[in-house]
C-alpha cells in the first residue's frame, strides 16, 4: 500500500468508527477496501485482521451494539437481581439508547425503510445474539420451576423477542417524539405483554398493547 501507515494502534472499534464516519460524510458506502484504507491511513491487512469484507463490518456494527449493551448491563451492580422481565426491559432500553446515539448511521444503514426484511442479512448475527440472550432469560426462569407444564419454551420466547425487536426498530425509525419517548413506551408495553403472554396474566394488558399499536401506526 502506497500510504504511510498510522502509528496509532488499529482496533476493531477504530475501524468501525472510520467506517461510520465515512458513510455519513460521503453519504455512500466506500467503493473498495483499498480506497477506504488509503483515506483513513491504515493498512489493508489491518482491516482484514478484523473484517473480511464491508458486509462483515456492517454485521459487526450491529454485533457491537449488542455487546456494548451487554457490557453496560453487567456494569450495573443491581442488574443481577432484576426479574427476567426487567432484564429484558433494561436490554431494550439500553440497546435503543445506543442506536439513538448513532441514529444517523443506523438510518443510513437501513435506508430509512419500513420493510426491514431486505436487511435481514445485515442483522443475521444480531438475531442470533439477541435470541441467545432471550433464551438464557427463559432458561434461568425455568430452572426455578419444578413442573414441566409451567416451564416456558426458550425457542418460542426467543423467536418472539426477535420479532419484538424488529417491531421496535421499525417503531424507532418512524418515531419523531421528543427524546423518542414513544419508543420507550412501546418498549415497556411490548415487553410487559410478551411476559404476560407467557405467564398467562390478564388479557387486558394484551388488549391495551393492541390499542397502542393501532393508535401509533394507523390513527
Amino acid at each position: 500500500m502506497a500510504t504511510k501507515a498510522s502509528t496509532t494502534k488499529i482496533t476493531e472499534d477504530k475501524i468501525i468508527a472510520f467506517y461510520m464516519d465515512y458513510v455519513l460524510e460521503h453519504e455512500m458506502h466506500p467503493k473498495s477496501v483499498y480506497k477506504f484504507c488509503k483515506e483513513n491511513k491504515i493498512k489493508e491487512d489491518e482491516f482484514y485482521g478484523f473484517f473480511g469484507s464491508f458486509e462483515a463490518l456492517q454485521k459487526g456494527i450491529w454485533n457491537k451494539f449488542h455487546s456494548n449493551t451487554i457490557h453496560l448491563l453487567n456494569k450495573n451492580k443491581e442488574y443481577g437481581s432484576f426479574s427476567n422481565k426487567d432484564k429484558m426491559l433494561t436490554y431494550f432500553y439500553t440497546f435503543f439508547e445506543l442506536l439513538t446515539l448513532n441514529r444517523s448511521y443506523v438510518l443510513f444503514s437501513l435506508d430509512g425503510k419500513r420493510q426491514l426484511l431486505d436487511k435481514m442479512g445485515e442483522l443475521k448475527e444480531l438475531r442470533s445474539h439477541l435470541k441467545g440472550f432471550a433464551t438464557e432469560l427463559i432458561e434461568e426462569g425455568n430452572a426455578d420451576k419444578t413442573l414441566k407444564i409451567t416451564k416456558q419454551s426458550p425457542r418460542i420466547f426467543s423467536e418472539g423477542a426477535w420479532v419484538q425487536f424488529l417491531f421496535l426498530l421499525k417503531f424507532w425509525i418512524d418515531d419523531s417524539s421528543a427524546g423518542f419517548e414513544k419508543t420507550d413506551l412501546a418498549i415497556e408495553k411490548s415487553v410487559t405483554t410478551i411476559f404476560d403472554l407467557f405467564d398467562n396474566t390478564p388479557l387486558e394488558s394484551i388488549i391495551d398493547f393492541g390499542k397502542f399499536l393501532y393508535k401509533e401506526n394507523f390513527a
